[in-house]
């Protein structure tokens, strides 16, 4: 294993700040339940009365895990951060492990690496390695901030551990689908396969059929009951499960040649299909995938968020802050806080939007783009074709998203009636989201090194949504957010002179964004 050291000390310092975001991004998650929850309930009683209307809300159940001491803040952080955190933890294993082995292999360095004086299976054990790390630093830092709290030492100690373990468990399952494929999309989407797999099984189990639970690791790691009746013994299956995974991985790895897989591709057609020959075709041959998966997920999402049906007021309690919070000071509670769900929802879209509109930087990393303009096709034509298929996909979320919100609360109440008023709720949130994808753009267009800025916007957006109240930010500083112009509706009448202006706003963005593609040099890496 000669040079695993150094490569490592390479690989820490390559995502230093890759995992420095994950880490603190999945350590919130867990420290704001613990913070929301802490001042949500002015009385037990009404903690209480939250409690029950949760536990027996199966849609809830299904989304987050088995209910238990839901009338405890450790109780709920263990309930609405576990599942959510493991398939984070998952999805931050898969990037650093494929990342560092297939891609590496693809592009052709690891075989550069390999010249040198470096021993066949150092950059694999150096990319274990580096995922060990990168979960126990993010379970440690769980278990930090939930003692800031403060919470219970020794539950909090299991809820760090435990994340760590899981996220090693589909570290291992990342590594695995290195070995038997040959490029990384295809190990992303096993990967990817495998944490749904796992979060559904577990989503089935807790709700009918307890057996299943236990074939999920997530079940795994949920079943270590953190306060609710501790237990430790999860962690053994868990670590089992890690070890095995690896050791096969480890075992296929010395089988196979390089910059191949165990499972042979499959030969492509003779002929590409016509649509191929258009930016356009090419741009949905190379991101449907994710348009299906994100359209898929917000859909989800909706539905679980209408499945609170008009039991809101129970959950959201009695407090000010809560009101404020979540249901926007509208004297309906119901309204306010389905405005405040639709706009949530919006905000997710918008990780979609920023997501494409920045993905033309990986085509222009890997060379792509280079050879595509090398034909007859003009920059902006190719980059147009980007906008448009970023534009109709958004529109797709968004509107999946409110269908599945008008769904799931058409079910809970059995008033379909709603259905409608949710999803034309939804609609205009698509300016504001192709503001974000335009402002994303644009700075793509400027520099390829500038394009990840662009989630910064969305960062702010969500800052101003939850805190913007609470915390008195500045109204000039709240109008930077294009959320903040927009009627709250149903809770509010909608006005269409924001929506125009932010609409314009984008064409705008975009439009500069295209311009400036078109000015510079493409950059290859």
């Amino acid at each position: 294993m000669t040079g695993t050291w150094p490569l490592l000390r390479h690989f820490l310092r390559r995502d230093r700040w890759m995992l420095l975001a994950w880490s603190l991004g999945i350590t919130l998650l867990y420290w704001s339940q613990a913070v929301s929850v802490k001042g949500l309930y002015a009385t037990q009683a009404e903690f209480d009365r939250a409690a029950v209307a949760m536990q027996s809300n199966t849609a809830f159940v299904a989304m987050a895990g088995p209910a238990r001491a839901l009338n405890t803040i450790g109780g709920q952080v263990t309930w609405q951060a576990t599942a959510f955190g493991a398939v984070t933890a998952g999805l931050m294993s898969m990037f650093l492990v494929v990342r560092h082995t297939r891609a590496e292999e693809e592009s052709g360095r690891d075989e550069m690496l390999r010249a040198s004086a470096v021993g066949r299976g150092a950059t694999t054990l150096a990319t274990v390695l580096v995922a060990l790390v990168a979960n126990l630093l993010t379970g440690a830092l769980v278990v930090l901030s939930l003692l800031t709290v403060p919470l219970e030492a020794a539950d909090s100690l299991a809820l760090g551990v435990g994340l760590a373990a899981v996220g090693m468990v589909f570290a291992a399952v990342a590594l695995l689908a290195a070995q038997l494929t040959s490029g990384p999309r295809a190990a992303y989407g096993i990967t990817g396969a495998v944490i749904g797999a796992a979060y559904v099984l577990r989503a089935i189990g807790d709700v009918g059929s307890p057996t299943l639970t236990w074939m999920s690791p997530i079940g795994w790691y949920q079943g270590m009951h953190a306060f609710s009746g501790l237990r430790w013994w999860p962690l053994v299956p868990l670590a089992l499960a890690a070890v095995a995974v690896a050791a096969v991985a480890a075992a296929m790895f010395g089988r196979r040649d390089h910059d191949a897989g165990i499972l042979a591709a499959r030969p492509g057609p003779t002929r590409a299909r016509a649509a191929l020959g258009t930016p356009l075709g090419l741009a949905w041959r190379l991101q449907r995938g994710a348009l299906i998966g994100w359209t898929l997920g917000l859909f989800l999402t909706g539905l679980s968020y209408g499945s609170l049906g008009s039991d809101v007021g129970d959950l959201l309690g009695d407090s000010a802050t809560t009101q404020d919070m979540f249901a926007r000071g509208s004297d309906d509670v119901v309204k306010g806080f389905y405005a405040t769900a639709i706009l949530m929802l919006a905000l997710m879209c918008s990780g979609y939007a920023i997501s494409q509109a920045i993905r033309p930087r990986h085509d222009e990393d890997r060379g792509v783009v280079e050879v595509l303009l090398a034909t007859g096709l003009s920059r902006s034509r190719w980059l147009l074709a980007q906008v448009v298929f970023t534009v109709v996909g958004s529109a797709l979320v968004v509107l999946a998203a409110g269908v599945g919100l008008g769904l799931g609360y058409a079910l809970s109440t059995g008033d379909g009636s709603v259905l409608p008023t949710y999803v034309v709720a939804t609609l205009p949130y698509l300016a504001p989201v192709l503001v974000l994808s335009g402002l994303a753009r644009l700075l793509y267009g400027i520099a390829p090194r500038l394009a990840s800025l662009s989630w910064a916007g969305l960062v702010f957006a969500v800052v101003v949504m939850l805190f913007g109240q609470v915390l008195q930010i500045p109204e000039a500083v709240q109008d930077l957010s294009p959320f903040h112009h927009l009627a709250l509706v149903p809770a509010e009448a909608f006005r269409w002179p924001p929506l125009l202006v932010l609409a314009a706003i984008a064409v705008a963005l975009t439009s500069a964004g295209i311009v400036s593609f078109t000015r510079r040099d493409v950059e290859v890496r």
